[in-house]
């Protein structure tokens, strides 16, 4: 053995006692005996939290951590050197006393952690625990307890694991993005079929939507991931394809009808740039691509309906440019933004604002048949901003909403003035940071 310092210890890591033996016993013993420390670089919480890491994964139940968490605090850094052993002299009662648990429940879960291969016992002539570290040095002059050296030959195959899992993670989370985009397409068609109300079989496809449309959490394994995509993307193409029937026969029926003698614009001249935001013919979808597709809306699939006339363009919704809509929102409705957004992801990110607001499906639907989804989307912008208000924050979205509606319905509702009051007050706010920057500056 070796000298530490100036004090010489005989065999200070003699095994002792009467530990029943086994082969693996036989075997981390022999390791500990070889045991030259850890690789450069690596410090034993370097292993500690690869062991958190892949947890149950490598067979660690979170008892199992804790209890090696609450051991690695004994060791130190130099225990893990060559020529040191990390050994937790400790009694078993104060473990027990520490971890509010019964002696042997600690004896269960040290007898787990040996079984996986994670530490071993360096035992005294009667199992009891004890030891002395160097007052000056801190090394381990002599302990018998816990030896949690095995723990180090599982760092190859402990990092091998985490790979594996992170894989498997990775894998899961590109499922759940592929069907979380099956769903807001169907969502989207379910949509259009019910606002034209010439699907007879519109609650089969919406029962057959139910059944899949299951929240997805993290105990769904990768295999019903895979048949939830399957069952989405069947789903998906039979709607496309009646969608797009629907449509064909809308086209033919409105080519035969007389034409009126006057007809009315029923977008702003902003909307007509997307063509595709009106139509339900969609890219096909790579599966092994989660890119943003082309048709990024929600509603993108729905067929817009002509607003009246008067509501529409009393409204002032001509007036109002992208950039005027995406400055006056609130922080809340642009976390429902992507980074360069849309028209389309305006009116998406309303619509799930209305949900949160507590706006019906009803009003909504209202709202687009009288000003268009655009100008519906902006009512639902106007609304949130309403409810920071410094003086008489508004309580009821929902009523509020609604109140809006009736004045577009009477002709009477001007968006483009609350939208160009919002950035007006936008560009203010930005005007003074910025004098205040410059004036706090040293040059």
């Amino acid at each position: 053995m070796q000298h530490i310092s100036a004090i010489h210890i005989p065999q200070p890591f003699q095994h002792g006692g009467g530990r029943v033996g086994s082969e693996a016993y036989r075997q981390s013993l022999d390791f500990c005996d070889d045991f030259a420390g850890l690789e450069e670089g690596v410090n034993r919480y370097d292993l500690l939290l690869l062991v958190k890491k892949v947890g149950k994964h490598a067979g660690f139940t979170p008892r199992m951590i804790q209890l090696l968490d609450y051991y690695f605090a004994y060791t130190r850094d130099v225990d893990w050197e060559e020529g040191s052993r990390p050994i937790v002299y400790q009694s078993l009662s104060r473990t027990a006393l520490d971890l509010g648990v019964s002696e042997r429940q600690i004896q269960k879960l040290e007898r787990a952690l040996f079984d996986i291969g994670a530490i071993t016992w360096h035992d005294s002539g009667n199992h009891r625990r004890y030891g002395q570290r160097h007052p000056e040095t801190g090394r381990i002059l002599y302990a018998y307890g816990i030896e949690l050296t095995p723990l180090a030959s599982l760092q190859e195959d402990l990092a091998a694991t985490l790979r594996e899992k992170q894989a498997r993670d990775a894998l899961w989370m590109e499922r759940k993005r592929q069907i979380s985009w099956y769903r807001s397409q169907i969502r989207g068609i379910l949509l259009e079929l019910a606002e034209e109300g010439t699907c007879p079989f519109l609650s089969t496809f919406q029962s057959r939507y139910d059944a899949i449309a299951i929240q997805i959490r993290s105990h769904i394994d990768l295999d019903r991931l895979a048949d939830l995509i399957d069952e989405h993307k069947a789903l998906h193409s039979d709607l496309r394809s009646l969608a797009q029937q629907n449509t064909t026969e809308t086209e033919e029926g409105t080519q035969r009808a007389p034409m009126p003698q006057e007809t009315h614009k029923s977008s702003s001249k902003s909307e007509q740039k997307f063509a595709y935001y009106k139509s339900t013919t969609q890219q096909s979808f790579n599966k092994l691509n989660t890119g943003k597709p082309t048709v990024n809306c929600f509603q993108g699939s729905v067929v817009e309906g002509p607003a009246p006339a008067n509501a529409f363009h009393s409204s002032g919704i001509d007036y109002v440019k992208l950039k005027m809509a995406i400055e006056a929102s609130s922080e809340r409705f642009q976390t429902h933004l992507p980074f360069d957004p849309t028209w389309p992801d305006i009116v998406e990110a309303a619509y799930h604002l209305r949900n949160e607001m507590g706006i019906s499906q009803a009003s909504w639907g209202r709202g687009c048949e009288l000003l268009g989804r655009t100008g519906a989307a902006l009512c639902i912008l106007i609304t949130d901003r309403a409810r920071d208000r410094d003086s008489h924050p508004v309580r009821s979205p929902a009523a509020y909403f609604n109140g809006m509606l009736n004045r577009a319905a009477d002709g009477e509702l001007h968006l483009h003035k609350s939208i160009f009051g919002f950035v007006a007050s936008t560009d203010l706010f930005h005007r003074i940071s910025v004098d205040a920057k410059l004036e706090a500056s040293p040059n």
